[in-house]
């Protein structure tokens, strides 16, 4: 059995612990400056809990000596400290992170590093960028790749039409920070909360606009191999107006814990939640432009006897699946690890990974 540390018991972090523990391969010491958040880990013989403050260098470094990896669950502002804490101790790093430059702080601690760092092991930065990559390299030459996921409550009853299913640093970070895209080959920013676009899939009409970070390392890596790149999260339409409302007219943009603080009095969470991906890829096979693309919607379902949401599901079934396949090898173990450097045959097959599996879901591959 391997040690591994994760940090952050939010309902990500629970899920973690809770997949890794039922395993029978990991113990997992679940971290947290919350002891409210500790008390409601799920009770296991491989699964123990400690109060520690990630401010606290020596305190990290102590936590985590001696084990195989630490996963950060923890909000993107914590990202860096906690990537500095496991070089410290020469452990293996694993992040959900959607923050754009505090992954560029991850790929500097990570450059003198002898063990992996793989940050954005979720569901978008993460999967996303797996399986766009695994579409991207059937063809000869690359136009276009164009990646959109979305979180949602299967049962919208609000005029934003949105519960929370997931950290609510990370929304609205998403909603306001610069997104990378690749425009007529060029890598530029754009701003987000614009291009928005409509589209129907299986009968229900949704709304896309550009969110940070969702695009991982992949800009880096397909730059100067395709003429457009870009990522937007899916929403039901309407979402973004009332956003760009809150945001620009009323300038919450500038006060973010008040905006934390209306959201997470005012929208009630959800484990009735549905996770949609989607992503097209054109480009040119012998001579001829062709189009593919992957699209897939994973509901919220039991794992390990307990319900879980589509969206911890799908996220904690990434991280999960990246560290199952360091610890057996398959992937690079030193230095830094992009998400497109994994195998979408191989995380699929993964008995974490599998939770995307789309036969399970009743969806569909076009």
């Amino acid at each position: 059995m391997k040690d591994i540390v994760v940090i952050g018991a939010g309902k990500i972090g629970s899920t973690i612990a809770r997949m890794l523990a039922h395993s029978g391969d990991y113990r997992v010491t679940v971290a947290d400056r919350s002891e409210e958040q500790l008390a409601g880990i799920e009770s296991h013989a491989a699964v123990s809990t400690k109060v520690v403050d990630i401010a606290d260098a020596a305190a990290m470094k102590a936590l985590l000596s001696g084990k195989f990896a630490v996963l950060s669950a923890a909000p993107y502002h914590l990202t860096v400290a906690i990537a500095e804490a496991a070089a410290a101790a020469g452990v293996h790093y694993l992040d959900l992170t959607e923050d754009v430059e505090s992954t560029r702080q991850v790929k500097r601690i990570a450059e003198n590093a002898r063990t992996a760092f793989i940050p954005q092991c979720g569901l978008a930065p993460g999967f996303i960028s797996i399986v766009a990559n695994d579409l991207a390299s059937r063809f000869d030459t690359l136009e276009s790749v164009r990646m959109r996921v979305g979180a949602l409550p299967q049962y919208p009853s609000n005029a934003l039409n949105y519960n929370l299913t997931w950290s609510t640093d990370g929304v609205i970070n998403e909603y306001i920070e610069p997104c990378e895209a690749i425009v007529e080959s060029a890598l530029i920013e754009v701003p987000a909360l614009e291009e928005r676009e409509e589209f129907s899939l299986d009968g229900v009409t949704y709304e896309a606009f550009n969110t940070s970070g969702g695009l991982g390392t992949l800009c880096e890596t397909l730059e100067g191999k395709v003429r457009t790149l870009n990522y937007k999260t899916i929403r039901y339409p309407g979402h973004a107006a009332i956003m760009k409302a809150l945001l620009n007219d009323l300038g919450l943009r500038h006060r973010r814990d008040v905006l934390k603080d209306i959201f997470e009095n005012a929208l009630p969470t959800t484990t009735q939640d549905v996770v949609i991906i989607f992503v097209t890829v054109s480009g040119r096979k012998g001579g001829r432009l062709i189009q593919e693309t992957y699209a897939n919607k994973v509901y919220s379902a039991p794992v390990a006897g307990a319900l879980h949401s589509a969206i911890q599901i799908t996220t904690a079934g990434s991280i999960c699946a990246v560290l199952d396949m360091l610890a057996d090898g398959t992937l690079r173990a030193e230095g830094f690890v992009r998400q497109e450097e994994i195998a979408l045959d191989a995380f699929l097959a993964n008995r974490f990974g599998h939770h995307y599996a789309q036969e399970q879901h009743g969806a569909r591959a076009a």
